[in-house]
């Protein structure tokens, strides 16, 4: 399985300021020296010191994460946040070109559907796209938000073969099976999880962790134990989700604490809040890293979501 980001940020989109582009280029140069640009070894040299949060940028679109395999050319897609349009920019340039992809929605809210009107290839008659969701108003969903006066273009322009099922049970999609289980979010949320043969990988945005979530139930058990890589809801410090509670988003050391619960390997913050720039995402990793080795959990790698990162399992 290869997992590829295109949206990574919660709520709404936070496209980079010029002013914190500025600070970005400001805060090189005053590191740079007359000995980093005598040569090109030394320009590349001096690049590969600057920290992350300097040398690129997380990304302000919010959710979309796609699922390839090997075993069929149909696309899996997570969520059609605004990082869908890259994603169908992207698909458009294959070679040969996805003519089928299946995308699960973890709920309706307006940061996880606002891309689906500017994916091109739901534009095209050759296309195959299935929409999920273990909700009733599925279709009345996708249309509602493509209807006036909220957008020009209605979704029956979409020339794509489209299908719209209500999940119940297990879905199986050629070697993969998916299954989903509902989270605490206002209005509901689901999370998704895909097995192949022994590799598993959870998406779970959009959560307000809670001491159900940690009680080691069969339900709990077989969806969360011991899976390779868990994309997970860490939108907050710890002091924002109490003064947020209810508000349906986890903090990123209750994170940490959730996947050494259940033994998961490899942990994934995701729905990066809005108004925290590059320095604050990178230093809120530093501090997940940090609380992991003071509560001296072993065996879980955490990383940063960021937009173009892709993940194989």
């Amino acid at each position: 399985m290869r997992v590829h980001f295109w949206g990574v940020r919660g709520s709404l989109p936070a496209p980079q300021l010029p002013s914190q582009f500025r600070s970005k280029v400001s805060a090189i140069l005053e590191r740079l020296t007359a000995d980093d640009i005598k040569t090109p070894e030394n320009r590349e040299r001096f690049l590969a010191t600057l920290p992350p949060w300097l040398f690129g940028t997380v990304g302000g679109n919010t959710p979309c994460v796609t699922v390839s395999c090997d075993s069929t050319r149909d696309m899996i897609v997570f969520d059609a946040g605004s990082g869908l349009r890259e994603f169908g920019v992207a698909a458009l340039k294959e070679k040969p070109k996805r003519d089928h992809f299946h995308i699960f929605f973890s709920h309706f809210h307006w940061d996880h559907l606002q891309g689906l009107p500017f994916f091109n290839p739901a534009y095209d008659p050759s296309v195959t796209v299935d929409f999920y969701s273990p909700m009733k108003n599925l279709e009345t969903a996708l249309h509602g938000q493509m209807t006036s006066p909220y957008f020009p273009v209605h979704m029956e322009s979409m020339g794509s073969k489209k299908t719209f099922h209500q999940l119940a049970d297990p879905l199986p999609l050629g070697d993969l099976m998916i299954t989903h289980k509902k989270m605490n979010h206002p209005g509901d949320s689901y999370s998704y999880k895909i097995t192949e043969g022994e590799r598993s990988f959870i998406f779970a945005t959009d959560t307000e962790l809670s001491a159900n979530d940690f009680l080691k139930t069969d339900e709990n058990t077989t969806f969360f134990n011991e899976a390779d890589c868990i994309v997970l809801d860490s939108q907050y410090t710890l002091g924002e989700a109490i003064e947020k509670y209810n508000w349906g988003h986890s903090a990123f050391s209750l994170a940490v604490d959730f996947v050494a619960n259940w033994g998961i390997k490899q942990l994934i913050l995701f729905h990066h809040d809005p108004t925290y720039d590059d320095r604050k995402l990178y230093n809120i990793l530093q501090s997940a890293r940090w609380y992991m080795e003071r509560m001296n959990i072993k065996g879980v790698e955490i990383l940063l979501a960021m937009e173009g990162m892709e993940i194989q399992l």
